[in-house]
């Protein structure tokens, strides 16, 4: 049996069983106290259900795809919406040292999970190139990266490589989404950190009440219909001009994700509306959208994973990609958190590494969206790791797989 979903039924679908993964994360106290998103709990319920119906034969699932794209994208334009340089100097300040030092965190993670993976690779008895195809093509990487590295490595020697790479994204995927909210969990509790931005609550939400009363809103009420249009339609301006700053990049050979071009807007759009004073600027009602955005694509992108092509990894692959797993946490724990500050951000930092470490960007975003709805906000690890995993991660990785693929050939 053939189910292929239309946009419709693929947005219901997300919703299901992201209700799901709500569910089972309130009665299993196990997915609360680790921090675990609820999308990925219930997506990835879903694709175990969805493995074991297509491994049975008993249905082939596809759904549509399009929808995922523009979830994504609003949420990354939520993102950008934030990077205000009039109300966030300050986290722009100290953000510049802690982008180059996560970019330098992120270099030595790359060669450690190349130099990880060639040495268990060889200590099997396998040809080295596959650890390059269980390390950060697919790892730091993600799945499109496995997919344009696969057939490089093919052409060089390794059998099956973009099989391996893609399946090893996947199961990058799902550790890297499960990993992080544990270790920021971890690190949290055991060294007693607390949000900065907690305990200036009281500050900002003196400034709300200010401006309920300038839109002359009930106490207590920060949302109204016409706020949550205006900030919508920005979302929506930002994203559809980001479309051409990705087309123009692409003219002169510089291929970026159509995100990063929907942040970038949105966060130009937001600094004009600040320095014009054109218009009014909506941020908590962009949160909110992002927050929705956020959790249905997640969702989505769990739904669409097929788990069986794990089973095309033999037991060397699986000790090499666990391996890969507990690097990565040990990394964030004893590397990330001490280097980043050692701070509450530094902790909801370490829980983003392990997302795009092991997955993708909205793995890593998802992870600290799980830490900072627990135990408080994170405004600068929502500025750094977004920077560095849409941009320096794909920059740093290439040079490094391109150097280790022809040592090793």
């Amino acid at each position: 049996m053939n189910i292929n979903l239309n946009v419709f039924q693929t947005l219901a679908a997300a919703i299901i069983v992201y209700y799901v993964g709500v569910v089972l994360k309130r009665h299993i106290s196990f997915f609360d106290k680790y921090c675990i998103p609820s999308p990925l709990i219930g997506g990835f319920v879903f694709a175990v259900i969805n493995c074991i119906l297509y491994v049975s034969g008993m249905w082939k699932y596809t759904q549509d795809k399009m929808v995922g794209t523009l979830f994504m994208n609003m949420f990354f334009a939520s993102l950008g919406y934030t990077a205000s340089l009039k109300t966030g100097k300050g986290i722009f300040k100290t953000g510049s040292t802690l982008v180059i030092k996560m970019g330098l965190l992120v270099t030595v993670l790359v060669v450690l999970q190349d130099v990880l993976g060639v040495i268990l690779s060889k200590a099997f008895g396998l040809n080295p190139l596959l650890g390059i195809a269980t390390g950060s093509i697919p790892l730091v990487g993600g799945h499109g990266t496995a997919g344009a590295f696969g057939p490089v490595l093919e052409k060089v020697g390794l059998d099956n490589a973009t099989t391996i790479a893609l399946a090893s994204a996947t199961f990058g995927l799902v550790s890297g989404g499960m990993l992080g909210g544990p270790v920021g969990n971890h690190l949290i509790r055991k060294y007693k950190l607390v949000s900065d931005a907690t305990l200036e609550g009281v500050k900002l939400g003196n400034k709300d009440e200010e401006e309920n009363k300038e839109e002359n809103l009930p106490p207590g009420i920060t949302i109204d219909e016409n706020r949550f249009m205006n900030a919508f339609a920005h979302l929506l301006l930002a994203m559809g001009f980001g479309t051409i700053i990705t087309a123009i990049c692409a003219r002169v050979n510089i291929v970026i994700p159509n995100y990063v071009g929907s942040l970038f807007m949105a966060a130009l759009l937001r600094n004009v509306i600040d320095f014009s004073g054109v218009c009014k600027a909506y941020q908590q009602e962009s949160s909110v959208l992002g927050s929705l955005a956020l959790n249905i694509f997640l969702s989505l992108v769990l739904m669409g994973m097929r788990l069986w092509q794990l089973t095309y990894l033999a037991v060397p692959l699986m000790v090499i990609l666990l391996s890969q797993t507990v690097l990565m946490a040990l990394f964030a724990m004893y590397l990330t958190f001490p280097v980043m500050g050692k701070n509450y951000e530094a902790a909801v930092m370490a829980a983003g590494n392990c997302g795009f470490g092991l997955g993708a960007t909205p793995n890593a975003l998802a992870n600290m969206k799980a830490i900072t709805e627990r135990f408080g906000p994170a405004p600068v690890a929502f500025v750094i790791i977004p920077l560095v995993g849409a941009l320096l991660v794909d920059i740093v990785n290439t040079g490094f797989i391109i150097f280790f693929i022809n040592i090793l050939k």
